[in-house]
Formats: structure tokens, C-alpha cells, sequence
């Protein structure tokens, strides 16, 4: 079975996808918007909270308490797989702005093993409520069976992490 294939039965359905902005052969953008019941850096430290909201079915190691995030420029979104013995640098960190937006270079999941290239730009805006997170996640480079097949799949993980991100965050006490 081919990796493309093999990305299908693996992420099965998702919620409602946001958008696919645009799509190519050799190329893919995917933005996401979530309303957070929080404050800016709340919103912020919510996001950065991986391992809290990650789905674990889209983790190397089966358990999204094996993620991290390092909120620093260089920092890793890193994943220890401690049955394998090792791990997976899904991210860096490459500009952060607490409270209002950080920047992650990387290709996630099996875009890793392709020669591409990302950059997952998330940006946090005051709004009445709370807040509106934004990501917006751009993949350039040679994929396999190309990039516009994958930017569907691609945007409904995203979606479901969002909503994931949307549930942890009104599961938790307002303080």
C-alpha cells in the first residue's frame, strides 16, 4: 500500500473542514479558525498545551502525552516514542509573540517522509468572547501522488485538532 493510501485509512472522518485556501500539484494551504472562551495568553498557553488537545490517533507513539512544545524560537514540537526507543521532531519554533501568534516550520505526519517543506503560522485575536485562534498551515515541495490530493486529508486533522483544542479548552475551569 503506498503512503497516500495509507494516510486515508488512517485519518479516517473528521469534522467539517475549514478551508482549503489553495492546492497544486506542488503545493497546499490550509486555514483553520477556532473561538476559545479564554483571553489572548490563555488562548496562547492553551495552544501550547499539545499534549493536552493532540489527537493521539494522529501520533507516532500512540499517546499524545508523549507530545511537547517548546514555545521558544528554536524550541522543538517534539514526540518521545518511548516503545520504539526514540522519537519525532514534527515542528520548530520560529517566532513567538506570547499571547498573540507563533510560527512553526515542519512538514507533520507522513508529509515528513516527502521532500516538503511547512510553515504553521497561528495567530490569536481579541474578539467579544474570548478569542480567534487562526492557523493557517502552508506545505510547498514534491509530494508523492501530489500535494492538491493530500490538502483535503491534510485539513480535516487539522480540523479535528482545532476541535479538539475547542473542547479542552471549555472542559477547563474559567479562572
Amino acid at each position: 500500500m503506498n503512503r497516500f493510501a495509507a494516510l486515508i485509512l488512517l485519518l479516517g472522518p473528521a469534522p467539517a473542514a475549514a478551508e482549503v485556501v489553495s492546492a497544486s500539484p506542488n503545493g497546499l494551504e490550509i486555514r483553520q479558525t477556532v473561538d476559545l472562551t479564554l483571553q489572548p495568553n490563555g488562548a496562547y498557553r492553551a495552544f501550547t498545551s499539545v499534549s493536552s488537545w493532540w489527537d493521539p490517533a494522529h501520533t507516532y507513539s500512540g499517546d499524545a502525552n508523549n507530545l511537547s512544545l517548546n514555545p521558544v524560537p528554536g524550541g522543538c514540537f517534539c514526540e518521545r516514542n518511548p516503545k520504539a526507543g526514540g522519537g519525532v521532531e514534527h515542528m520548530r519554533v520560529a517566532y513567538v509573540e506570547p499571547g498573540k501568534r507563533i510560527v512553526l516550520t515542519g512538514s507533520l505526519g507522513p508529509l515528513l517522509y516527502e521532500a516538503t517543506t511547512g510553515v504553521m503560522d497561528v495567530q490569536i485575536k481579541s474578539t467579544a468572547t474570548g478569542t480567534q485562534l487562526t492557523l493557517n498551515y502552508k506545505v510547498a515541495g514534491f509530494a508523492k501522488g501530489g500535494a492538491d490530493k493530500l490538502a483535503p486529508i491534510v485539513d480535516r486533522v487539522l480540523g479535528t485538532q482545532m476541535s479538539r483544542l475547542r473542547a479542552y479548552v471549555a472542559s477547563r475551569p474559567k479562572t
